[in-house]
């Protein structure tokens, strides 16, 4: 123990141990337990300023579910994702691993012909390691770790899946249950509804089943091309459909806790709430630096809530950090599975940061990519951007035409969307270079590059970052078209 711990946080972790250990599933502990119930929500490209209670500033949307799960349960202020978009974040957060290690690097992505990338079948997900454990899973949402046959969610322990398989604006936009193609084209506005209705049956019928299970959510908003169902879109006011989508999506959530309670799972069962990345032009870092795609604190830090009545206190803080790496071992841990000992996990079990608001983070560090470079290292207060983050490219409105866009006939949703104009982050501060070093506390919003002041700091990130680095393999390209494709849909064939 450090000499230099004081009393008070000595008790602090005592009181984080012993409560981190009401987390586990303990059968014959004064009687017989369930197994516990999980519900893993992932939003996609919602910004850490895009909900309640996080960021530097007020959200601009009222999301009333989402402020109640975090004033009933525990808010990670330090949560990070490897990459600042949607695939290696979403194959991390199943799999306990960084990109560089269970290989996706890029974003599947059938109009552009990367139809060979996803999760190689020999990575273990969250899913296959609770199956042996009797659990019941089902994964409805954006899946985009392998649209073709061999990558899909049954092929990777889930027993059931209902979605699209990669960003609903890639053409073709289908929607999939299982392995086959149910709609075509995939009218938006309802998305988020009937994925909602299909999580509250999936867990009607596992309380019938008597069994545990594990519900895995990644909504497709507020992924672009933005759209709500009719009792949440505003046409009056055209300029505020990204609200329009957050509100809804609180409503959504709100109502899987209100099934869990009515079907008395709630303090059975551990809700967490994360984000793949940054926001996307109308979304909001909350004051953060950069956006979705960019290695800025904008790009790469979300907000995570997580809640478990009478295992996780209420309204508990923590500013540690931590990561969508740590979700499946946390997750395994709670469930009394073992952590998979083959292979690198580099998650770490979370639960005394959900527990114990002084809590310090397992980790010397946290790592960020972008395609097969390793971009940034964060250590404690400090970031060091080795490698140098993309500047803001000011684009004008009145160019800019999304290619993706919805069109009417293969991309289905109100014509009203976002432009460049909404940027969602901060964009002054120092020019980007490498080796840009920022005190992430004291500068959250990245304006100051210390590297000059800090030389001593920079060596010592510098060299955590190469030993991490000599770890990361060489990758080869991707085959891809050199231009957009409209892929036709009806099946899952991606030949144009």
């Amino acid at each position: 123990m450090d000499k230099n711990l004081s009393r008070r946080n000595f008790l602090g972790l005592m009181a984080g141990s012993i409560a981190a250990s009401m987390l586990t599933n303990r059968p014959g502990c004064g009687g017989t337990q369930k197994k516990p119930n999980f519900v893993l929500i992932f939003a996609d490209d919602l910004g850490y300023g895009d909900i309640g209670g996080f960021g530097l500033k007020e959200s601009p949307v009222e999301t009333p579910n989402l402020d109640r799960m975090a004033a009933e349960g525990a808010k990670l202020t330090s949560f990070y994702v490897p990459t600042p978009y949607c695939a290696p974040s979403r194959a991390t957060i199943l799999t306990g691993r960084y990109p560089f290690r269970n290989g996706v690097v890029h974003n599947p992505t059938p109009d552009m012909g990367l139809n060979e990338v996803g999760l190689p079948d020999s990575e273990i997900t969250i899913a296959e390691a609770l199956k042996d454990a009797g659990y019941a899973s089902i994964c409805i949402g954006k899946w985009h770790l392998g649209h073709t046959l061999k990558f899909l969610p049954r092929r990777q322990g889930f027993d059931e899946y209902y979605g699209i398989l990669y960003s609903n604006d890639m053409r073709p936009v289908q929607l999939v249950e299982n392995e086959k193609v149910v709609e075509y084209p995939v009218v938006q506005a309802t998305l988020t509804k009937r994925y909602t209705e299909r999580a509250l049956d999936f867990i009607e019928r596992s309380a019938k089943a008597e069994h545990p299970f594990f519900l895995y959510l990644p909504y497709a908003m507020p992924h672009k091309p933005l759209a709500a169902s009719e009792d949440f879109y505003t046409p009056e006011t055209p300029d505020d459909l990204y609200a329009d989508v957050i509100r809804e999506l609180d409503f959504s959530i709100g109502r899987v806790f209100e099934k869990l309670e009515q079907l008395g799972l709630d303090n059975d069962t551990l809700v967490i709430f994360a984000s793949d990345n940054g926001p996307w032009f109308g979304g909001s870092t909350g004051g953060l630096r950069g956006m979705k795609a960019k290695t800025w604190e904008g790009g790469l830090r979300v907000p995570m809530i997580a809640r478990w009545p009478g295992k996780i206190p209420a309204g508990l803080v923590n500013n540690s950090l931590a990561g969508s790496i740590d979700i499946l071992p946390t997750i395994l841990k709670v469930a009394g599975v073992d952590v998979p000992a083959d292979r690198v996990i580099d998650g770490r079990d979370i639960r005394p940061l959900l527990t114990d608001a002084d809590a310090e983070s397992p980790h010397e560090a946290l790592f960020a990519m972008k395609g097969t470079n390793l971009m940034t290292v964060r250590s404690g207060k400090w970031k060091l951007h080795v490698r140098p983050p993309n500047p803001y490219s000011k684009r004008s409105d009145d160019d800019w035409v999304d290619p993706r866009g919805p069109d009417g006939v293969t991309i289905l949703a109100p014509y009203e969307q976002a432009r460049p104009s909404d940027y969602p982050g901060i964009i002054g501060g120092d020019a980007s270079k490498d080796m840009m070093l920022f005190d992430i506390e004291a500068d959250p919003a990245e304006q100051h590059d210390l590297s000059k002041k800090h030389p001593d700091v920079v060596e010592r990130l510098k060299a955590i970052y190469d030993k991490t680095l000599a770890q990361v393999p060489e990758f080869e390209p991707p085959k891809r078209f050199k231009e957009l494709r409209r892929i036709k849909g009806g099946d899952l064939n991606y030949d144009d």
